[in-house]
C-alpha cells in the first residue's frame, strides 16, 4: 500500500512558497511554481490563499513573525527592565543581521515582499513597539525608567535604533564598527530613559 501524502495545509504551502522564493526570487516566483513544488494544481493552492497577493502577504507575515516571537520571550522574561531592553534591542539587531547575512537571496526577496505588503509591515512594527512599550512601562513601574508616555517613548526608541533593524540599512550591518555604533546608541537611549 502506498504511503499517503501529508495533508496540504497553509503551513506547508507557506514553506513551499518560501523555497520557491529562495530559488526564483520575488519577480519570477509564481503560484504555479508553488503548486508544482507541492505536487498539486495551482487551483488547490488558491483554495487556501485566494490570490497571489494574499499568499505573498502570508509568507511575509510568517517571516516577520519569527522575529516577533523570539523577542516576545525576552519581554516576558525575568530580567530587570534595563537589561531586558538592552537584550531585546540586541536580539532584534542580531535577528536582522542573520536574515540579511545568512541567506542574502531570500533577504532580498523578502525586502521586495515587505515593500508590497505595507499592512503586514505596519502590523509587525505595531507589535514590536508594543513589546517595547511593555518593557518601558515595566521600567517606569519599578522606578528604573522615567517616561510620561511609555508608548511614545517606545516609538522613539524604535525610531532611534532604526539603523540597526530597518532593512534599508542592511548594507551597514556588516561594516566594521557597527557593533560599537550600536552600543553607543543603546547606551545613549538607556541613559535617556533612566529615572
Amino acid at each position: 500500500m502506498a504511503a499517503t501524502a501529508a495533508p496540504l495545509t497553509p503551513e506547508r504551502i507557506l514553506e513551499a512558497t518560501e523555497e520557491v522564493l529562495r530559488r526564483h526570487g520575488a519577480a519570477r516566483a509564481t503560484v504555479v511554481d508553488v503548486a508544482r513544488a507541492l505536487g498539486v494544481s495551482h487551483g488547490t493552492v488558491y483554495r487556501h490563499f485566494r490570490t497571489k497577493t494574499e499568499l505573498r502577504g502570508a509568507v511575509t507575515r510568517r517571516w516577520l513573525d519569527r522575529t516577533s516571537q523570539t523577542l516576545s520571550t525576552i519581554v516576558t522574561g525575568t530580567e530587570a527592565p534595563e537589561a531586558k531592553l538592552r537584550h531585546w534591542l540586541a536580539a532584534l539587531f542580531e535577528a536582522k543581521q542573520h536574515k540579511a547575512g545568512d541567506d542574502p537571496e531570500l533577504f532580498a526577496t523578502y525586502s521586495v515582499l515587505v515593500d508590497e505588503n505595507s499592512d503586514v509591515v505596519d502590523d509587525h512594527i505595531a507589535d514590536l513597539t508594543s513589546q517595547l512599550t511593555t518593557i518601558i512601562q515595566e521600567g517606569v513601574d519599578r522606578g528604573d525608567f522615567t517616561s510620561p508616555d511609555p508608548t511614545l517613548s517606545a516609538r522613539a526608541v524604535f525610531d532611534a535604533t532604526a539603523r540597526f533593524h530597518d532593512p534599508a540599512y542592511a548594507t551597514h550591518w556588516s561594516r566594521p564598527g557597527i557593533e560599537t555604533a550600536f552600543t553607543a546608541v543603546l547606551d545613549l537611549t538607556l541613559r535617556g530613559l533612566r529615572a
